[in-house]
């Protein structure tokens, strides 16, 4: 029997942790997984100590309110893994529980893995000396990383990302706007405020009046804004009320999968022109899609006071904040943040965008590098790398 011990935190780190051991599971047939997961790595056999959904948390407040909850559960895995330690562990993102964790278990001479780079490039640098510690081999999202820790001294590995695997390198526009019941003509606009309460009420005021603007200049526009579940919808339901805008379709993820299991985000990705997008991973999807886009984000002042203080900083260490721009080490798409994201603003970069073709055919030139790049077979090049160091063990 090999154990191995596996913490996912977050609904995509539970699938492409689910499929990562589906590779080392043919290596190592009698691999025995334990820990903390979700139902993709439930139904790969994993055997789930505690649900993913006892670590998840939303900004800072609810952290502090789920701290002792996040304690016991740490304390039972540690406790657990202390008295019969596995041969390997793996802990997918969530870094300020795992890389706790990886530190204890390594200094009990568990080796550790960590998969999913916290943004140490941007953000608290200084975590580097904790990684250090805790971390026996670093597998990284984006090829830029792996300078930061061979620096570093840390093992490292790049194996892309799994998005870049997930989306097609050409997306079937024609077959999603069929499925919309949208005409190929017609000018598609999508709005993505993100999924959070905090993001719907400060970036669904001005997105909405921008693209108010923005359809009285291109009359026949239709407008996707993508819903993750009902409550957000109620949320921004109530500033389309406030900021109406015409010929606006809000698309909402339900129990039934839609076009080839595609979330509601991807379904307007694909069928849209351009696209206003709150900072944060629908960047990069928007940027996998091809699509030009208008980065925003707006902090509320208590947020950003509290962002300063547990960094150190007042703002990121890199110039840029929307990943398409952080990857390409240049803005190859427009970022409007905080007082610059005013509805005049996001409406001229909307519709500069919108006009320019020479601009757009750039974008796409760009992005299409960017997925080459990221397209690396993320779940085999990660699972082979468990593998070594599980072999390397034996």
């Amino acid at each position: 029997m090999t154990p191995i011990g596996l913490v996912a935190g977050e609904p995509s780190g539970d699938l492409i942790a689910s499929r990562l051991l589906q590779g080392v599971q043919e290596r190592i047939p009698d691999l025995v997984v334990q820990g903390i997961g979700g139902p993709a790595l439930e139904q790969s056999g994993m055997q789930i100590w505690h649900p993913m959904a006892a670590l998840s948390v939303f900004g800072y407040v609810d952290a502090l309110r789920s701290l002792p909850r996040l304690i016991r559960i740490y304390n039972d895995v540690a406790k657990r893994w202390k008295l019969t330690p596995p041969a390997l562990f793996l802990g997918v993102d969530a870094p300020d529980f795992n890389l706790r964790l990886e530190e204890k278990l390594r200094a009990q001479g568990v080796p550790t893995v960590h998969f999913v780079g916290p943004s140490i490039w941007a953000w608290r640098y200084e975590r580097i000396h904790q990684i250090r510690r805790a971390v026996s081999h670093m597998l990284v999202l984006f090829p830029f990383e792996v300078e930061i820790y061979e620096k570093e001294g840390i093992p490292v590995t790049y194996v892309g990302h799994p998005l870049a695997d997930a989306i097609p390198t050409e997306p079937d526009r024609a077959g999603v706007r069929e499925s919309l019941g949208i005409d190929a003509d017609t000018p598609v606009v999508a709005i993505l405020p993100g999924s959070r309460s905090s993001e719907i009420r400060l970036l669904s005021p001005v997105f909405l009046q921008a693209a108010a603007r923005f359809a009285q200049k291109e009359p026949g526009t239709c407008f996707l804004v993508p819903m993750v579940n009902q409550v957000r919808r109620q949320e921004f339901e109530a500033f389309l009320a406030r900021y109406p805008v015409p010929n606006l379709r809000i698309i909402q993820a339900s129990g039934i999968q839609s076009r080839e299991q595609w979330p509601v985000s991807w379904q307007a990705m694909a069928a849209c022109d351009v696209a206003l997008v709150a900072s944060g991973t629908a960047t990069l999807e928007t940027a996998l899609f091809k699509r030009p886009m208008v980065i925003s984000y707006i902090l509320s002042g208590m947020m950003r006071r509290i962002m300063a203080f547990k960094s150190g900083q007042t703002g990121p260490s890199v110039p840029w904040v929307g990943l398409p721009n952080v990857l390409s080490r240049e803005f190859v798409v427009p970022e409007l943040l905080q007082e610059q994201a005013t509805p005049d603003n996001l409406f001229r970069e909307l519709d500069s965008l919108w006009r320019d073709e020479s601009r757009k055919a750039h974008i796409r030139s760009q992005f299409e590098d960017l997925h080459q790049i990221l397209r690396r077979n993320t779940a085999q090049k990660a699972g082979q790398a468990v593998v070594e160091l599980l072999t390397c063990q034996n």
